[in-house]
């Protein structure tokens, strides 16, 4: 099959009316509606915009090939516009574009139509080939385009498979994107085009939605002076240990072609060592995990659930933080102290808007860290085993439950069990996808709609249990650790307790000791509160206005994402909302999480030292004045900021 039966004639737009990106986006996705291509305008838009929340398909030079291999796509197809004023595309180098091929493929495509589609990819990097298609006035004159430039490429194309000679230097390539349609066949072409206006031989392997093409042999790494890894999602690595190596997302590989050559040619390129278990797969999505390996991997789907976590726990924690607000000016009598946030009808109507947006917040995490493993199959399944960690099960009502002791009906794991439920549901999902992969293909949509989904929450609701009962075990060991601090020194019980609230923000350490703070209120209230609940509330405030102390102070090492994120983690930190901080805890714990805890263990301590009591069990800022020392008390708690947000950037590797 060529591209050029792939190119609907019925489906061409001439004269594409949009001026906006995602206008543009509706306009092509509504023509494919319109003629029956696609069956359902949402699934497959929103499908398109996920591709384009990884990387914009704006290619540079006017040209964009926004794509998706998506259920609601019937037969493969490529959709050509050609916009006469250009579009505000965000491309990858900032110019309008113009030309736009849409791949719609369906979620069944077959290698044939994969194969079609990466040829057009290398088109569009033929010289000449774009200028042609701006000239066209009818649908005939766009094949009649490809129909010449086929008959002229057949002679003179590279050939990415032909032998290695010992005449040139010799690069070997992998490339990768995360629907293995456009950018990793254009990025080979790229690479190898340069390569030859270089006098550089460029073998590349790539690593397409149909498979692995043109795999790399043994002795071709062997005899390479380095590797270029142009990839968005994992690949085999452990190969290409010892040599030198250079890791960037795929769109560089398209882009910057000549800049990757150079640097394996001028021997700048690191020597990539493999071991262990992070030998076998990386990704070069986020060039923060160059060279990991596994943890490459592993970032990449991290970071797609942080990423859609993220609105929710802004969203929903500035609720939660003007109901304490309205609580704390509309008036709280002492003896309902533990209503703050929603005693009066006001404040508690914020809350439970809030406190919706917020329960969203580990499902989502887990589902698109399961949706960026197995796309769309693995997202109900991330989903549950999300929502699992949120509110735990009634394990009293599993008949086996008996078996593994006393078990509590609840037991929430908070989000390290969402992200563990993540990469599960995930990875059940592709062992499902390798279980029915030898269906009849007259199930393959019965596949996406009742297997996948069925069997993917039965097994992944199943495993969770296995996730969330050893939480129940070390909730009960940390409050009888912490029960067992109650005599001792107020620092150490600061120290310990600030420190807990950062280990997990808002896990099972981080809830043993607020429940544990909590839980001297009662007694308390009549001697001025509780230094326990202060040095609990201190710690917990920490994390997020360290985030925005590191953002500010060393702004090289964040992206623009990141550092607008740090400014709204002012107003989670002054609210006690520790949550704020996790997406940077989840991205980098290594480094964050130790830093986190340094600030809040001190903070706490110095709470304990000055003896400050809390009458309220959250609050904030907006709580302070029913501290015992409200100066003293913020200053304890910029102190501890400051400390944790100049190790977190500290330690932080530059972007």
């Amino acid at each position: 099959m060529k591209i050029q039966d792939l190119l609907r004639k019925e489906v061409m737009i001439l004269d594409l009316q949009a001026v906006t990106k995602e206008a543009a986006v509706d306009e092509m996705v509504t023509k494919l509606v319109d003629k029956g291509i696609v069956t359902d305008f949402a699934v497959f838009k929103e499908g398109i915009m996920n591709r384009e929340a990884q990387t914009s398909t704006g290619l540079g030079d006017g040209i964009a090939m926004p794509h998706s291999k998506n259920a609601a796509v019937k037969e493969a197809t490529v959709l050509f516009a050609k916009s006469q004023a250009g579009v505000d595309y965000e491309a990858l180098d900032g110019q309008p574009v113009d030309l736009f091929f849409m791949i719609a493929a369906p979620d069944g495509a077959n290698d044939t139509h994969l194969a079609a589609l990466a040829e057009l990819s290398k088109y569009l990097l033929k010289d000449g080939f774009a200028d042609k298609l701006r000239q066209v006035t009818s649908p005939d004159q766009v094949l009649a385009v490809f129909d010449e430039t086929e008959e002229d490429s057949k002679a003179s194309a590279p050939a990415a498979s032909e032998p290695v000679s010992d005449d040139q230097p010799l690069v070997v390539a992998v490339t990768a994107c995360t629907t293995g349609i456009a950018h990793t066949y254009m990025a080979e072409e790229a690479l190898i085009k340069q390569g030859q206006e270089m006098g550089v031989q460029v073998r590349v392997e790539t690593n397409g939605a149909s498979g692995i093409g043109n795999k790399l042999t043994d002795d071709e790494i062997k005899r390479a002076k380095g590797v270029i890894i142009a990839a968005d999602k994992a690949v085999e690595m452990s190969r290409f240990s010892g040599k030198p190596l250079v890791s960037r997302p795929v769109a560089d590989g398209i882009k910057k072609s000549e800049e990757l050559l150079n640097i394996i040619l001028e021997g700048k390129a690191d020597t990539y060592t493999a071991s262990g278990a992070a030998a076998d797969t990386a990704s070069s999505a986020e060039s923060k995990a160059e060279k990991q390996g596994l943890g490459s991997a592993f970032y990449k789907h991290l970071m797609s659930g942080v990423s859609q976590m993220l609105p929710f726990v802004i969203g929903g924690g500035i609720m939660i933080a003007l109901a304490f607000l309205l609580d704390n000016l509309l008036g709280v009598p002492k003896d309902q102290l533990s209503s703050l946030g929603s005693y009066n009808e006001i404040a508690a109507l914020f809350k439970s808007v809030g406190d919706v947006a917020f329960n969203f917040m580990l499902p989502v995490l887990a589902g698109y860290i399961a949706y960026s493993i197995a796309e769309k199959p693995g997202l109900v399944a991330g989903f549950v085993a999300g929502a699992i960690a949120s509110s735990g099960l009634a394990f009293g009502k599993v008949p086996f439950a008996a078996a593994a002791g006393d078990i509590p009906d609840a037991i929430p794991s908070g989000f390290l069990g969402a992200l563990v439920g993540g990469f599960l549901a995930g990875g059940v999902i592709l062992v499902l996808k390798k279980l029915l992969a030898g269906l009849p293909r007259s199930l393959e949509g019965i596949k996406s709609i009742l297997l996948y989904p069925l069997l993917g929450v039965f097994v992944t609701g199943f495993l969770m249990l296995a996730v969330n009962i050893p939480m129940a075990a070390i909730n009960t060991a940390l409050n009888n650790f912490l029960e067992g601090l109650s005599g001792s020194s107020a620092v150490l019980m600061g120290l310990v307790l600030g420190g807990m609230m950062a280990i997990d923000m808002g896990g099972p350490f981080n809830k043993a000791a607020y429940v544990f703070g909590t839980g001297t209120l009662a007694a308390s209230i009549a001697d001025g509160g509780s230094v326990v609940m202060a040095a609990v509330m201190a710690g917990g405030m920490v994390p997020p206005l360290a985030i925005f102390v590191a953002t500010l102070l060393f702004k090289n090492k964040f992206t623009e994402e990141e550092r607008n994120s740090g400014l709204t983690n002012i107003i989670m930190g002054l609210s006690f909302i520790t949550e704020g901080a996790i997406p940077f805890a989840a991205a980098d714990p290594g480094r964050a999480i130790p830093s986190f805890m340094a600030g809040s263990a001190l903070a706490g301590a110095l709470v304990g030292y000055a003896g400050i009591k809390l009458m309220a069990p959250h609050g904030g800022i907006f709580v302070i004045a029913l501290t015992s020392n409200p100066l003293l008390y913020i200053l304890f708690v910029l102190i501890g900021a400051v400390v944790s947000g100049i190790l977190f950037g500290a330690l932080r590797k530059a972007q």
